[in-house]
């Protein structure tokens, strides 16, 4: 059974930095495609960076420069830095693998999803 397995939420202040891990398990993805959504209360998922297989990124507006998405192949794992938080960055933050070597910017082709972890910024 394929796994994502995200660590690293938490509450903390605006200004603060967190890194999230999004580990795998039951597969080798390699280099596959990754994505990180969120999902803020009383909002649909939004795609928040990705990283294709040959290390291109994609971040969405409100988080470039503030964000680092990377790709640790051999441990099977992708993070999400996240650097100068603000308040509105609040929300349930998801990664999401895909059978894909492109950047893939299209939620309905990432195949494989984590449960979530929770993302709380405090002004």
């Amino acid at each position: 059974q394929v796994r994502l397995l995200e660590s690293g939420g938490g509450l903390v202040q605006a200004g603060d930095s967190l890194t999230l891990s999004c580990a795998a398990s039951g597969r080798t993805f390699g280099s596959l495609a990754a994505g990180w959504f969120r999902q803020a209360p009383g909002k649909e998922r939004e795609l928040l960076a990705a990283i294709s297989s040959s290390g291109r990124t994609w971040y969405l507006d409100p988080v470039k420069g503030r964000f680092t998405i990377s790709r640790d192949d051999a441990k099977n794992t992708v993070y999400l830095q996240m650097d100068s938080l603000k308040p509105e960055d609040t929300a349930v933050y998801y990664c999401a693998r895909a059978n894909e070597l492109r950047l893939t910017l299209s939620e309905a082709e990432y195949e494989y999803w984590g449960q979530g972890t929770q993302v709380t910024v405090s002004s």
